[in-house]
């Protein structure tokens, strides 16, 4: 397997249930650059209310994407992989705001799909029964935005490769 080298910083996002976890981490280790896990950037509270089943607000939810948008930022001209929903344009302008280069990687897919991978995985605090609101809040990319949008039907190996195929389209940021 080839690993491509990159200066972006990728956010890997998508509803709950694409596989940003899974595919983030092979992701980077393709473009050769670190990864961290959105998920880690949750202050308890968000955790503790996604758990119970309670969908965040945008006031919950600023904190954390300012925290990632730091990790991003950092990472400016190094390049890196980090995971986040990023359903809203607000959410990704929120991002872009603190990390102008950043490009997206949009992981989508068929909702039966989507929900039947949900129902399978082990130990993780987003319950199945929230993601009519991941849809229902789901804004994707629009053209003035830098990134790509990648199917997420197959295993992960070949949603990697469509991922890297993808992103060698985009330009290079500016350093």
């Amino acid at each position: 397997m080839q690993q491509v080298r990159t200066p972006h910083v990728v956010v890997v996002m998508g509803v709950a249930g694409t596989g940003k976890t899974t595919i983030g981490p092979l992701l980077a280790a393709r473009l050769g650059v670190p990864y961290a896990e959105g998920d880690d950037f949750h202050p308890q509270a968000n955790i503790a209310k996604m758990s119970a089943g309670t969908p965040l607000t945008d006031d919950d939810r600023w904190p954390w994407l300012d925290a990632i948008g730091r990790w991003a930022h950092d990472r400016h001209g190094l390049g890196g992989v980090v995971s986040s929903s990023a359903l809203k344009r607000s959410y990704r302008d929120r991002l872009r705001a603190e990390a102008p280069g950043v490009v997206f990687v949009h992981l989508t897919g068929d909702r039966a799909l989507i929900e039947d991978r949900m129902s399978h995985r082990q130990g993780h605090f987003m319950p199945t029964a929230l993601l009519d609101s991941q849809f229902a809040t789901l804004q994707p990319l629009e053209a003035d935005e830098a990134g790509v949008s990648v199917d997420v039907s197959g295993d992960p190996g070949e949603i990697t490769d469509r991922a890297v195929a993808a992103l060698q389209g985009l330009a290079q940021p500016s350093l």
